[in-house]
C-alpha cells in the first residue's frame, strides 16, 4: 500500500521555527517538497512557493497535487483569536481541494490547568481566549475528518528549542541572552519540571503523523526528552557555551506580567498561560509510541549544543 507520505509535502509556515524543521526532517528522507511562506524562500532541494496561506485561493492553488499538507502557520501571537480559525480554515480548504491529508502542529493549550502529567484523553478545558482558540481549531479539524472531508491529524508539543526557535519561551531570551552575556529570562517558577521539545524531534514526529495512515482522526503528543526544570535547562545550556555555572535567571513572574501587560501587548498575553510555568508541565507521549512504535527523542545535551552553536552563528 502506498503511503500518502510518499507523495508531495506542501509545508505551509516553511520558514517559521516549526515549518523550516519539516522541511529539513522531509528533504532528509528523500521527499519531495514544496515550501509555502510569504517570502516563498526555500532551502535547495525543495520547491519555494510564495502565498498568503490565509487566503482560499491563493493556499488551493500553493496545495495543488500535494499528498500532504503540513499546517505549521501560524499569525502573530496577540492575534490568534481574530486571525487563527480564518488561516485554518483556509488551509483545511486547500487540503481539502487536492485531496491531501492534513497534519497539524498544534500546542498544548488546549488543555487549561492539569493536575498531573499531559494526556491525550484530557478534557478541553482551557479558559483563555488563545487557549478556547485552539480547542476550536482542533475540534473543526477532526469533524472534517469524521465528515470524510480531509484525512487529519494532530501533533502537539510544548515550547521547542533548537536552529531557528528564536521565539519561543527557551529561545532568544534564554539562548540569545545567555550568548549575549546577559542573564536568560524565564516566566514563572525555575523549579518545576517543564517538558520542552527540540525542534527537529518535532519535525520527526509531524511527519511519522503524515506516514502513518493508523495516525488519521487522531491527536498525539510528540515525543520529547525528559522534563527539566529551567533552572537545569540553562544550567545545561549554560554549561555548554562555557559560561558560569549555576546560570542566573531573570524571572517575571505573576506580578512582572501583571504590570508589564499593562504597557506590552505580548506580557499581556503570556498571563493567560502563567500556569504552566508555576506546576509541573510534562507531556505525557506514550500513546504515541505504543500505536507508532519506537521513537528516540534527542538527548537534551546533545540538543542543546546544536542549539549553542546556532545562536552563536547568527
Amino acid at each position: 500500500m502506498t503511503s500518502p507520505g510518499d507523495g508531495l509535502h506542501v509545508v505551509f509556515g516553511a520558514t517559521g521555527a516549526i515549518g523550516s524543521a519539516v522541511v529539513a526532517e522531509l528533504l532528509r528522507r528523500g521527499r519531495p517538497v514544496r515550501a509555502v511562506s510569504r517570502g516563498g524562500r526555500a532551502p535547495e532541494g525543495a520547491e519555494g512557493v510564495a502565498a498568503d496561506a490565509a487566503d482560499p485561493a491563493q493556499a488551493a492553488s500553493a496545495a495543488a497535487g500535494a499528498a500532504v499538507v503540513h499546517h505549521c502557520a501560524a499569525p502573530a501571537y496577540t492575534r490568534w483569536p481574530e486571525l487563527f480559525p480564518v488561516l485554518t480554515r483556509s488551509v483545511l480548504a486547500a487540503a481539502e481541494s487536492a485531496g491531501a491529508k492534513l497534519v497539524f502542529a498544534d500546542n498544548l493549550y488546549s488543555y487549561g490547568p492539569v493536575d498531573g502529567p499531559l494526556r491525550e484523553d484530557l478534557p478541553a478545558a482551557a479558559q483563555g481566549r488563545k487557549g478556547r482558540t485552539r480547542t476550536a481549531m482542533a475540534a473543526e479539524l477532526l469533524d472534517a475528518h469524521r465528515a470524510g472531508r480531509a484525512r487529519v491529524a494532530i501533533g502537539r508539543a510544548s515550547d521547542y528549542y533548537g536552529p531557528r526557535g528564536t521565539n519561543s519561551t527557551a529561545g532568544e531570551t534564554l539562548f540569545g541572552r545567555l550568548l549575549a552575556g546577559r542573564k536568560p529570562q524565564w516566566i514563572g517558577s525555575t523549579v518545576q519540571p517543564h517538558t520542552l521539545h527540540y525542534l527537529p524531534d518535532i519535525a520527526r514526529g509531524l511527519v511519522t503523523l503524515a506516514d502513518r495512515p493508523e495516525a488519521d482522526g487522531q491527536v498525539w503528543h510528540l515525543p520529547a526528552d525528559e522534563a527539566l526544570t529551567a533552572q537545569q535547562f540553562t544550567d545545561l545550556a549554560a554549561e555548554t557555551a562555557g559560561r558560569p555555572v549555576p546560570a542566573p535567571i531573570a524571572v517575571a513572574g505573576p506580578a512582572v506580567l501583571a504590570v508589564g501587560g499593562l504597557f506590552s501587548p505580548m506580557l499581556r498575553e503570556l498571563r493567560e498561560t502563567a500556569y504552566q510555568f508555576s506546576a509541573p508541565f510534562v507531556v505525557d507521549s506514550s500513546k504515541f509510541g505504543t500505536a507508532l512504535g519506537p521513537f528516540e527523542p534527542t538527548p537534551h545535551a546533545e540538543a542543546v549544543a546544536v542549539t549553542v552553536e546556532w545562536f552563536r552563528s547568527r
